[in-house]
């Protein structure tokens, strides 16, 4: 028989379907069929009276699983329970899970051999593929026990759902004991009877598994709580009760599971699941599903987000070539930027080419984070999600992002991140003056705003003034109206747009570029405002002259500006009166006929003689428009000439390093609004306080601040904070393509995230009317490595400090604006607004105190974002090692917080969760070994709780 070594995180693909079985000649296979995006099948496991080698030999046991596929006859291992030490009835809290669309049927096997470990520092990372039948080498750790087998379907056609089954040698003749395995069902169906069998497309047999709708909870006594033996026996009497409700906490009456599942798996691809059981301090039990799933959303929005830029980049070397002529000077500095311009717009589209021949997995692993093909692709991005269903207390669903810290990884850190290369950049150009003409990065960012408002609002202006004429000429005083309306909004929109000092300015600036300028001394200038104001009173068409281009070899009179954009607002004033005019003469008219309905040639008359009379207007309108924005667009884009020559190249290095960080950042960020999104839809002050104030996003970091390191939390931290110029919207899906749509440019984004139709209904009326919707990033950091032991005692901490002491103030400002737009009602019960302000003076305290690894600070933070309603991210360089550990404590803290676990089960349910939980299975997926990279020496240096579990350390790639 062969054997081979299951690898988790293509569990699916390795297999297959059981169409291509049938289609092979194979016998017909029952298969199991579960709740949808549940797991097919869920056991937990648990020995008895073991007999060990030597009678005073105490037993350290753990079980492993492996499946025998019926039409492939492998034998493949599966999976393994963590190392219960001490006794010889062990009782497993690591469950197993079979995913759903793992090939599992009634006929399938499964084979659990138990073995004793003599030393776990070589056990746990031996993946070595033993034969079947023999037993492992003495030097490996372990030593076989004993084994046994059933099929799936004796155990799920049980009447009791359990079987206990006996262990034998490997000659099958002496008895070693019993195992006993217990069926799960954690879930629920609104509908639907147990046992229903159904048939599928091929005429298969399906079991639908379906649990009860009722839960009855084993107790267990107080003075057997710390005993294994007790528990075990107790657990199992009441495991014929037993059913496990796992019903999503964001579940309503209202709409199906199903009705969730196509957006949210348009985005979570490849889950992994473990289960376990763990004793609450009132002794009894409680389930935990832990979850993670990697999202498409890792390529899909870099993608959209490259796109963007190379059109925007398109438009700017446009803009620069469209100039006129320049002065000399002027004109080799422009070619030269458009130069590097040009190139480094072809790098963009060379690295959008290269994404798109991506097939494969849809993370990028932590080995990877140097390619520079992927540079914009965030490293390691799962979902990590933890299901507790405890006794009396409602279920609940933890999540937390993991990624690895936004950062220029193939760029380098030589000289820095971009907090400091951003600030060490903007003094030098200061400098350059003689060269070009500075402008702040305030004055450039409104340049690139004014050109936005310019590319948006013009379309849309000649779009409503086209509908203006067409409804003057259907005669129709109602659509007449509502044109006039929707024009004179959009075009005060952009005549406010151009109120700005910095387009006079930039004029002139402009016109001294010109070849042979002479500046004319300007009288007193006007007010531009109050000479707007003032031709609102003028609105007869003779009164507006159209100006001539910029002149280039005459004198510059500076109020020209003010004229040319004032005419705007004139016309606009004279097509109102014109409209006024015809209307109060069509209803004079109306009233003169009284009952005596016109004539159809009446109505084509009159609608004649309205367009003839409107179109003079609407054209003048039009072309003082388009002197408006051919002046303004230069003025503008002279101004960005300006900010990218005063510092070629390192002013467009800086932009692209700036775009791969915030790739990275913003692929993390649309995953986990999408997911709090989805779990709170039906949580009304969630989404109230959504629309009202915003989204809190904070992010955990776990970087040093020594060497490389601190040049990757300086990217993070200019990355995070950019996130502030996102704004998301939700909009209701007109297919079945939920993926998000990215518009907007570099100082501005809107993130349309799509929903179902079913699920957009449940939206308050303001989201549902396209409401922006703000987000509040925040960044804590603490390193807890031995560079950080490094970085505190001879090197410098006052990044960290800096960055922690910033975000505090940030994340009051939050929750300021919280308290002042919320009804005080709005958060459970166990979050009163005195537990956050009590949080938030202990997170200022302990950040104050510039306590050595004080990694109190991420656990405050992590407490306030959950108690806020916000989203958790974690990171550290490749989100695998200690992201790990810190996401595994702060599951169990919150076991124990929040769901009473028992506190002398705390450290036991941490090493479950690190042995064989879902994080090791992501180092398995980012270097293709199950051992967290750390040595003995670099774990003395890390905090006492995010230490692993002996034997799941080693040397390993990263």
């Amino acid at each position: 028989m062969e054997i081979k070594e299951e690898r988790a995180s293509d569990e699916a693909q390795q297999f297959l379907p059981s169409s291509q079985i049938d289609s092979l000649g194979e016998p017909q296979l029952t298969s199991i069929q579960r709740i949808a995006n549940e797991p097919k099948l869920e056991f937990s496991l648990a020995c008895k009276d073991l007999v060990a080698a030597t009678r005073d030999r105490k037993l350290n046991t753990f079980i492993q699983v492996s499946v025998v596929h019926p039409a492939e006859h492998v034998l493949t291992r599966y999976s393994s329970t963590e190392i219960v030490e001490g006794t010889r009835d062990p009782l497993f809290l690591t469950g197993v899970t079979f995913p759903p669309e793992y090939p599992i049927y009634e006929e399938t096997k499964i084979k659990l051999t138990v073995y004793d470990v003599k030393d776990k520092s070589q056990d746990t990372v031996h993946t070595t593929v033993l034969p079947d039948h023999k037993e492992p080498r003495t030097d490996v750790g372990r030593s076989f026990l004993g084994f046994t087998t059933f099929t799936v379907g004796d155990l799920v056609k049980s009447k009791e759902q359990q079987l206990t089954l006996t262990l034998r040698t490997s000659d099958g003749g002496k008895t070693v004991g019993t195992i006993e395995v217990n069926l799960v069902n954690m879930g629920e169906l609104e509908d639907g009877e147990p046992g229903h069998v159904t048939t599928d497309s091929q005429d298969q047999k399906l079991l639908c598994f379906l649990p009860l709708k009722s839960c009855k909870r084993g107790f267990l006594s107080a003075a057997s709580a710390h005993n294994t033996e007790n528990l075990e026996r107790m657990a199992d009497r009441k495991a014929k009760e037993e059913c496990a409700l796992v019903r999503e906490c964001t579940a309503s009456e209202g709409i199906s599971g199903k009705d969730n599942l196509p957006s949210l798996n348009a985005v979570l691809k490849n889950p992994i699941c473990k289960l376990y059981r763990f004793p609450t301090s009132d002794n009894k039990w409680m389930r935990i599903r832990e979850q993670m799933a990697e999202t498409i959303l890792s390529f899909h929005v870099p993608k959209e987000l490259i796109n963007l830029h190379i059109k925007e980049d398109m438009r700017r070397n446009q803009e620069l070539k469209d100039l006129g002529e320049l002065a000399p000077h002027w004109d080799n500095m422009r070619k030269s930027v458009i130069a590097h311009c040009d190139q480094m717009l072809s790098m963009y589209q060379d690295t959008l080419a290269e994404l798109g021949k991506h097939t494969g997995s849809s993370f990028k692993s932590s080995c990877s984070k140097g390619e520079k093909t992927l540079e914009f692709i965030p490293i390691n991005l799962h979902l990590q999600r933890m299901h507790v269903h405890s006794p009396l207390l409602k279920d609940a669903l933890y999540d937390v992002i993991t990624v690895g810290a936004p950062a220029a990884h193939f760029q380098g850190f030589k000289n820095g991140g971009l907090r400091k290369l951003l600030s060490k950049f903007e003094t030098e150009r200061r400098n350059t003056g003689y060269q070009c003409i500075y402008y702040s990065p305030e004055n450039t960012a409104k340049a690139k705003e004014v050109l936005s408002n310019i590319n948006h609002l013009q379309p849309l202006i000649s779009s409503h003034a086209d509908l203006l004429l067409n409804s003057a000429s259907q005669h129709s005083p109602d659509s007449l109206k509502n044109s006039l309306k929707m024009l004179s909004e959009k075009t005060e929109l952009f005549v406010h747009a151009f109120k700005d000092q910095l387009v006079r300015s930039a004029l002139l600036a402009l016109y001294t570029a010109r070849p042979g300028c002479v500046l004319k001394k300007p009288a007193v200038p006007r007010n531009s405002a109050e000479e707007g104001d003032d031709l609102k009173h003028q609105d007869h068409p003779s009164q507006v002259k159209r100006q001539d281009s910029i002149p280039h070899h005459s004198e510059y009179d500076e109020e020209e500006w003010d004229r040319v954009w004032a005419n705007v607002g004139k016309s606009l004033n004279c097509v109102i009166a014109m409209v006024d005019k015809l209307l109060e003469k069509d209803n004079s008219g109306n009233t003169k006929e009284g009952e005596t309905d016109p004539s159809t040639a009446d109505c084509k008359h009159a609608g004649s003689d309205w367009y003839e009379q409107l179109y003079p207007l609407v054209i003048t309108l039009k072309d003082c428009m388009g002197e408006v924005v051919t002046r303004a667009k230069q003025s503008m884009a002279f101004v960005l000439l300006q900010e990218l020559a005063c510092g070629l190249p390192q002013c467009l290095m800086l932009t692209l390093r700036r775009d791969i960080v915030f790739s990275q950042a913003l692929a993390g960020l649309v995953c986990g609004f999408i997911i709090k999104l989805h779990t709170g839809l039906h949580d009304q002050g969630f989404l109230q306080q959504l629309h009202t104030v915003g989204l809190l996003v904070q992010y955990e970091g776990l970087l040093s601040t020594y060497s490389e390191e601190a040049g990757m939390l300086e990217d993070m931290a200019v990355g995070i904070s950019d996130l502030q110029k996102v704004m998301f919207k939700v909009i209701e899906a007109k297919s079945e393509d939920f993926l998000p749509i990215i518009t907007g440019r570099r100082e501005h984004y809107v993130i349309e995230v799509q929903l179902p139709a079913k699920m957009f209904e449940l939206l308050p009326q303001e989201i549902k009317e396209g409401k922006l919707l703000r987000m509040y990033p925040v960044l804590f950091n603490v390193g807890i490595n031995e560079q950080q032991t490094l970085a505190d005692r001879f090197g410098d901490t006052t990044l960290q400090e800096n960055i922690n002491q910033e975000n505090l103030q940030l994340l009051k400002e939050y929750y300021n604006l919280f308290t002042e737009k919320m009804p005080p009602d709005c958060l459970p019960h166990f979050q009163e607004q005195n537990d956050l302000k009590g949080l938030l003076e202990s997170l200022h305290q302990s950040i104050q105190a510039k306590k050595r690894k004080n990694v109190e600070i991420m656990w405050l933070a992590a407490t306030i974002c959950r108690k806020l309603n916000g989203v958790r991210f974690t990171c550290c360089k490749s989100a695998k090692d200690r992201t790990s550990m810190s996401v595994t404590l702060e599951q169990c803290s919150i076991l124990r917080d929040e769901h009473q676990l028992h506190k002398d089960f705390f450290i036991r349910a941490l090493d479950c969760m690190r042995r064989e939980g879902c994080r090791i299975e992501n180092v398995l997926k980012n270097v293709k070994c199950r051992k967290y990279a750390f040595n003995m020496i670099q774990l003395m240096a890390f905090p006492k709780y995010y230490r692993p579990p002996e034997g799941t350390y080693g040397k390993s790639d990263t």
